[in-house]
């Protein structure tokens, strides 16, 4: 796996915001692909790497955040709209 470029704080929060609120997120991965799932929690491994955890359809996923262009909330009321993270990174 090639190394890994943390996202910039600002873009964390948002994150962070959808977990707490535990938003339904359609999320758009840089390989073009997306997925729908419920933010859960994120978490940082020993090696720095940091990770979206979220419940799909299919079960939990752990999405490494530098693996995410793009989130948007699909709640009613949420408090951000479509967040582009991909190409903001420290």
């Amino acid at each position: 796996m090639d190394n890994y470029q943390p996202l910039a704080c600002d873009l964390y929060d948002y994150l962070e915001i959808a977990c707490m609120h535990r938003y339904q997120l359609d999320i758009e991965l840089v390989d073009g692909s997306t997925l729908l799932g419920q933010a859960l929690t994120t978490e940082t491994t020993a090696s720095k790497e940091e990770f979206l955890l979220v419940r799909t359809a299919d079960g939990e996923l752990r999405l490494r955040m530098d693996r995410l262009l793009a989130i948007t909330p699909q709640d009613a009321g949420a408090s951000f709209g479509r967040v582009l993270l991909s190409g903001n990174r420290c």
